[in-house]
């Protein structure tokens, strides 16, 4: 599997939190050369299977988010769009950044701002609140509403680029990385017998509350689950928030009480004694950015573990990973899945 390829053209799918139908049926396309059988539940959440020879098998899920934050038009004013995020936007980058309106044709929107020129002193070092902001779309207000309804999404513009040595940059990298991670670990796995029912799960509406994770992890009811996610990768400025893992070093292992330490133990002498790259990263609250807290809780609890995929930038239009970075995740699922749990 090409990863770079792959990579970019799904996130030039727009698939915000609760949008997700276009994305879906990609990746499901992408599931069904592996596994047994691929459906898309009643939520939007893609899910394949590829069942093992022996019987009683222990259930492993891998799973990864597919929906990006995003945002909903909620009216308008002078044919400017009014709008509200979709997940975790962040007020602080998105003035004057492209957006597309999911309209059909999608339309080409900017955030707008004002130029600094004609701030007033006090206003310079003030953030703008999201609900103060508009997306201006070139139409006059009685065009806007012969095109554009109140419900409609959008997603930050589509940009994903090479960045440096053997990186990329864009939006909505968030998580389809991890997906693409999954992917690439099913194509070491096809000619390999397993001792696993292997599962995988393509998410929706992480960004607004793991509500996917919820609903499919009860469904499939996996006795194990590795949660595939973005993380912080260190930059100078991070240094006070304590983001310690990089980029380019490696499947970032995390520990902490949403994850089974035993569990988490055995994925890190599995890299240790296959010289996988890794590293490791601690989530002390009882409370993970990610699915994990819903799918350790399912029915009478799933034993849970984290791979995290470094990246830099998180939520804005240019987020940064590694394409090393994924391999080293592929491979350390694959060998996972062919250890004895």
């Amino acid at each position: 599997m090409d990863i770079k390829k792959s990579l970019v053209e799904m996130c030039n799918i727009p698939g915000p939190a609760g949008f997700e139908e276009k994305v879906a049926l990609h990746v499901k396309e992408l599931f069904e050369k592996y596994m047994d059988d691929t459906w898309i539940d009643v939520l939007g959440n893609v899910i394949g299977v590829r069942k093992s020879k022996k019987e009683n098998a222990k259930k492993l899920l891998f799973d990864a988010h597919i929906d990006e934050i995003g945002l909903i038009v909620i009216g308008m004013e002078e044919g400017f769009l009014k709008f509200a995020p979709l997940g975790g936007l962040d007020a602080r980058v998105i003035p004057a950044s492209g957006v597309t309106i999911m309209t059909e044709p999608p339309i080409y929107g900017i955030i707008s701002v004002l130029p600094p020129h004609i701030l007033k002193d006090e206003d310079v070092e003030k953030n703008i609140k999201i609900e103060d902001m508009f997306i201006d779309i070139g139409l006059s207000q009685e065009e806007a509403e012969k095109i554009i309804k109140p419900g409609t999404p959008g997603v930050l513009s589509r940009n994903v680029k090479e960045f440096g040595e053997n990186k990329l940059c864009g939006s909505s990298i968030d998580d389809r990385v991890g997906v693409i991670a999954i992917l690439q670990a099913l194509e070491l796995l096809k000619d390999k017998e397993l001792d696993v029912d292997l599962y995988v799960m393509a998410s929706v509406q992480e960004e607004v509350g793991v509500r996917g994770a919820t609903t499919g992890a009860y469904s499939i009811a996996p006795d194990y689950c590795i949660v595939v996610d973005v993380d912080h990768a260190k930059t100078p400025d991070a240094k006070k928030h304590e983001a310690n893992t990089k980029l380019d070093d490696g499947a970032i292992i995390t520990r902490g009480p949403n994850m089974n330490t035993s569990f988490t133990d055995k994925i890190l002498s599995i890299a240790q004694e296959n010289d996988i790259k890794h590293q490791i990263s601690v989530i002390a609250s009882g409370s993970a950015y990610n699915n994990v807290r819903s799918i350790q809780i399912s029915r009478e609890g799933v034993i849970t573990a984290v791979i995290g995929v470094p990246m830099k930038y998180m939520h804005t239009t240019n987020e940064v990973v590694s394409l090393d970075d994924i391999n080293s995740i592929a491979q350390l699922l694959s060998k996972t899945a062919l250890s004895k749990l």
